[in-house]
């Protein structure tokens, strides 16, 4: 592994740990309880179980950092300046049905910017993280985002919404518009990896609707230390807010993915 910082050492360690206990309840995921948050919306058991150990490991690291967890809601620490953003489970409907695409996603926001993130799936082992200013790993493997440039080459991936999520006139009207002039799309339910994969160069465009801060902030680390760019979808120039929309690519085909998916 690549020498990293104290800081991203906590975030993998606290991944890590929370990673045996989702492994177990995924090769046993018939036992677990799962109840609903919306129509198509669910949380169980592991959610629950791997927020609870991400949240000590992370409070005894850094017991004055605040936090912001998708199940437990947001926790005010002392310090002003840091406070951890975390999805225990990013790809629950993946999870319940035995597909192995999830993940731990655990970001830093500094100064209410991103500063940190840690992606991990534990049941294929594949880590990624950043630091400000530091880079972008796949365990060992420094990232790049892809060099394409013709949107005719580019391979987009998209987060459509489920039953009972607003926005589903939209995403498929934007999805038309790209396939008609892409190499095509992908929707692989799970954005924080679907960000890590642009940041790998596998994927050139990412982009989203009514997603939440825990989905967005490690993700978007990985993209813009990795040489992308992150932003607002129907924002020229704007960044993303840590609730909204998301546009990721790899920088160069920003502007012309934008105005692809938007058709202006």
């Amino acid at each position: 592994m690549a020498n990293t910082s104290a800081l991203i050492n906590v975030m993998i360690s606290a991944a890590r740990e929370a990673s045996r206990s989702l492994r177990r309840d995924f090769y046993n995921v018939e036992t677990l309880e799962v109840t609903r948050k919306g129509t198509a919306d669910f949380v169980s058991d592991a959610d629950l179980r791997a927020e609870d150990i991400i949240f000590e490991a992370l409070n005894k690291a850094r017991p004055k950092y605040g936090f912001l967890m998708e199940e437990r809601g947001e926790v005010v620490g002392t310090d002003n300046s840091n406070r951890w953003i975390v999805d225990p489970l990013d790809g629950t409907t993946n999870f319940l049905h035995g597909i192995p695409h999830f993940c731990i996603s655990i970001g830093l926001e500094r100064d209410r910017e991103p500063h940190a993130g840690v992606v991990y799936n534990p049941v294929t082992d594949d880590l990624y993280y950043a630091e400000k200013g530091a880079g972008a790993y796949h365990n060992d493997r420094r990232l790049r985002v892809s060099a394409r440039t013709d949107l005719s080459e580019c391979l987009f991936v998209h987060g459509l919404p489920f039953k009972g999520k607003a926005g589903a006139d939209i995403a498929l009207a934007e999805t038309n518009n790209v396939l008609a002039q892409s190499a095509g799309i992908r929707r692989f339910g799970s954005a924080a990896l679907d960000l890590a994969f642009v940041a790998s160069g596998k994927f050139d465009v990412f982009w989203e609707r009514i997603l939440g801060p825990w989905d967005i902030t490690a993700g978007a680390m990985l993209v813009r230390e990795a040489g992308g760019l992150v932003s607002e979808i129907d924002k020229v120039g704007g960044r993303p807010h840590l609730t909204g929309s998301v546009l990721a690519s790899n920088g160069p085909i920003h502007e012309a993915a934008r105005a692809l998916i938007l058709q202006k």
